[in-house]
């Protein structure tokens, strides 16, 4: 489970789509309580920064238009609270950037 922290128009279409993905997998555990990978590090980094997960769902969304895709998964802007900017880092984004390299996927970095 991973929400990077690199401008989402850097990546392939897998890391873009995934993303996607794994973000909802997120809000939905923080949102719902739910209990399944509550203590994962990916989740308890966006705790109490639920504005600054909509706001990175955002750009994937802008970015998935651009790119011509569909989008019909909105998240509730209600429940957007907390901290509008991410400062807490499972690994550094220079480290994020080393891992998506070697990956060699079609990322931009």
């Amino acid at each position: 489970m991973r929400i990077w922290d690199i401008p989402p128009d850097r990546f392939c279409r897998n890391h873009l789509l995934g993303e996607h993905r794994e973000l909802h997998a997120v809000w939905s555990i923080i949102t719902n309580g739910k209990k399944a990978y509550a203590n994962h590090p990916e989740i308890t980094r966006w705790r109490g920064r639920l504005k600054a997960l909509y706001l990175r769902h955002e750009e994937l969304v802008r970015e998935m238009k651009a790119r011509g895709y569909n989008h019909h998964t909105p998240l509730d802007p209600v429940l957007a609270t907390g901290e509008g900017v991410q400062s807490i880092f499972v690994v550094t984004c220079e480290e994020q950037i080393r891992i998506l390299r070697e990956k060699e996927c079609g990322c931009k970095v």
